[in-house]
């Protein structure tokens, strides 16, 4: 089976292990037979010196880059091992961060990513205590993949690809569309099948996913160093029957915690629980509560202890209501009967039509005056005197 092939076989199994659940047994046979494939493939491009550390970026085939990308493929999947011991759990750990480590170092070392990438990534972003600080530093992060992204996408319409998903870190299905069609014995056939267009356009696609990925396993390093730490440093649990210097660790505390117990019978206190409170080195020996020396309150913080803990209300609504009202704070009328009362102008032309009555002469003047007084201030006043502010 040539490189190729195996290659294209292992990322066909890590691309279907990557969209299943890892604790299933199906997802777990893929991704054992894919990291066989994946062993392989990384012992055959040793043997055959695909790649050395004397040669630049630019004496390396287009059709070889492609394989710059096993060890990162061999870190994701090793990392979807399922373990259930600590121990193992580290051990995968640490395989993949060497694997890491050899795909970071690849790509330094020919040079693939930039001066800029290269110190955008070089601190870790747990390690910055500035808040301020840390949010910028993933924004520019983010801000560069985006345009990495943004970039394969261009290239990929420029040579004809088709769409794939490449958010996230599964990006084993756009690696595969990379795959030469043969392996390294058959270089003179490949060339002649691929035009200059077509090549510089596979290598631009094989450089910007290097970098992408490069910025992605920067990322995973750091998260990876994080469970790491917090594995080392969680408590060892035994299974019954394991671990006899834990157990007896435990006894040892158990006994200890009975013994500073307060509310345990003291040995030498007497069946009614009295005796001494302390001992000589001021270890109590029965439990005791500390109240206060005042009868009066002690049952006041008796009272108190199954009282509820906020004030309770001391009226009803309507009582705080009703004294609301008597204070005046409250509003009245309005409503329909308010609308459909008659107004002042009404009521005193209703009043001057008792004709012949003290009363009626009286409104009837009050209503003369109105209107009297009306008909000064409209005159003085036109209608639309006071709007000036719309005038052309």
């Amino acid at each position: 089976m040539s490189l190729s092939e195996l290659f294209a076989k292992a990322l066909s199994k890590a691309s279907k292990a990557s969209s299943l659940p890892t604790v299933d047994d199906r997802t777990q046979e893929l991704v054992q037979a894919s990291l066989k494939d994946l062993k392989e493939l990384h012992l055959k491009v040793a043997a055959l010196s695909l790649f050395s550390p004397n040669e630049t970026l630019e004496d390396i085939a287009t059709k070889d880059l492609v394989y710059l990308f096993v060890p990162y493929v061999l870190s994701d999947v090793s990392g979807r091992l399922k373990t259930t011991e600590r121990e193992d759990r580290l051990q995968v750990l640490e395989q993949t961060q060497r694997y890491l480590e050899n795909y970071l170092f690849g790509l330094e070392n020919y040079e693939v990513v930039t001066e800029n990438d290269r110190s955008l990534y070089q601190q870790k972003i747990t390690m910055i205590r500035d808040a301020g600080k840390r949010r910028e530093i993933k924004i520019k992060q983010y801000q560069k993949e985006k345009e990495l992204r943004a970039k394969l996408e261009a290239v990929r319409k420029r040579w004809g690809l088709r769409a794939v998903d490449s958010e996230g870190h599964n990006d084993f299905h756009f690696i595969s569309m990379l795959l030469p069609s043969g392996d390294r014995s058959q270089s003179s056939e490949e060339e002649e099948d691929l035009n200059s267009g077509t090549e510089d356009a596979l290598r631009e696609t094989t450089l910007h996913l290097l970098r992408l990925l490069y910025m992605q396993s920067k990322n995973q390093m750091e998260h990876m160093e994080q469970e790491r730490d917090l594995l080392k440093n969680a408590p060892q649990f035994f299974p019954s029957g394991r671990g006899s210097e834990e157990e007896t660790r435990r006894e040892e505390r158990r006994t200890a915690e009975e013994n500073w117990r307060l509310d345990a019978r003291p040995v030498n206190s007497g069946p009614d629980g009295k005796g001494s409170l302390l001992d000589s080195s001021g270890k109590p020996l029965q439990p005791f509560t500390i109240l206060p020396s005042e009868a009066s309150n002690r049952a006041r913080l008796q009272a108190q202890v199954f009282g509820a803990s906020h004030q309770l209300p001391t009226m009803t609504i309507d009582e705080y209501l009703e004294i609301e009202r008597q204070r005046g704070n409250i509003l009245t009328g309005g409503g329909r009967e308010s609308q459909e009362a008659p107004t002042s102008t009404e009521k005193l032309t209703l009043a001057s039509e008792l004709d012949g009555t003290g009363v009626g002469e009286e409104k009837a003047e009050e209503l003369r005056q109105k209107q009297e007084n009306w008909a000064q201030f409209t005159d003085v006043n036109p209608r639309g005197a006071g709007n000036t502010m719309n005038r052309g």
